[in-house]
């Protein structure tokens, strides 16, 4: 990971945001109360704003190119591009102001801090778009989520996640047929995960009604009771298809011993007050 620099990229990009808004309301504060110490602040914190944003430019040259080459995510990748090299750019001539002010006195000293205080403004706002535009990269796009460690595991996680809300919004939209479709696509690259199993079954009850192949998959699922989220899902992924088969006394049956064992499970609860 060390060999690209662009994998600090996502680290590297909160200094400058963080920097500029604070060095920013620093000089609008100076030009308040004309204090030295906040003065002297406002430059520190704007010139180390620069330097910050010229790494964070320089890390997403070198991350951006995997990025963008996923269909639908290229404008986006650009837009962000673009909005951090205004920054970047503004904030050199913010840190020209700056250090250009103190070596200045007086009137000349005070018209270039006016400045600064009035280009800090227009970086704010640059920086507002900047990160708003990388974090539609980031949730709307899934840029960069899985590829930068270089790791197969983390495109697996990205992958599984995909599945399970599409799956989500498929089920939720009338589609049941495709959110199944995706959870036997999940199983079968995740055969071994007990939750991926746990929701395969789950998906046999609410989308295919299959309530056979549910409990046949259950019994072939062993999950350990030290497992206590699985092990109450199991509970109650048997227990709903025992009622969708119409022995609401046996879904009772199983259901009734484990509120010892889980007290304080509003789920549990929630579905044993349903049987009554």
């Amino acid at each position: 990971m060390f060999d690209n620099l662009g994998y600090f990229h996502p680290i590297v990009v909160h200094f400058p945001v963080a920097l500029t808004f604070v060095g920013a309301g620093a000089r609008l504060l100076w030009v308040i109360f004309k204090r030295d110490w906040l003065s002297h602040a406002a430059t520190a914190l704007l010139v180390c704003a620069t330097v910050g944003a010229l790494a964070a430019t320089y890390t997403g040259d070198l991350a951006h190119s995997p990025v963008e080459r996923v269909p639908g995510s290229r404008d986006a990748v650009v837009e962000h591009e673009d909005w951090g090299k205004r920054s970047r750019n503004l904030l050199i001539g913010i840190a020209l102001v700056e250090l250009g002010a103190l070596a200045l006195t007086g009137k000349r000293q005070r018209a270039l801090r006016y400045l600064s205080a009035a280009a800090g403004i227009a970086a704010m706002y640059f920086m507002y778009e900047t990160g708003g535009h990388g974090g539609e990269l980031v949730y709307s796009y899934a840029g960069g989520i899985g590829i930068r460690t270089g790791e197969d595991a983390d495109v697996e996680r990205l992958l599984l996640a995909a599945l399970y809300h599409q799956a989500q919004r498929d089920r939720d939209a009338g589609r049941p047929a495709d959110a199944a479709n995706l959870m036997r696509e999940m199983h079968r690259r995740f055969p071994n995960d007990t939750a991926v199993r746990l929701l395969a079954v789950e998906s046999m009850l609410r989308d295919e009604n299959n309530i056979s192949g549910a409990l046949a998959a259950l019994d072939a699922l062993q999950v350990p009771k030290s497992n206590r989220s699985a092990y109450l899902n199991a509970a109650i992924l048997r227990a709903d298809a025992l009622v969708a088969s119409g022995q609401r006394d046996s879904a009772r049956a199983i259901l009734t011993p484990l509120t010892a064992d889980y007290p304080t499970s509003t789920r549990l609860k929630g579905k044993l007050d349903s049987l009554r």
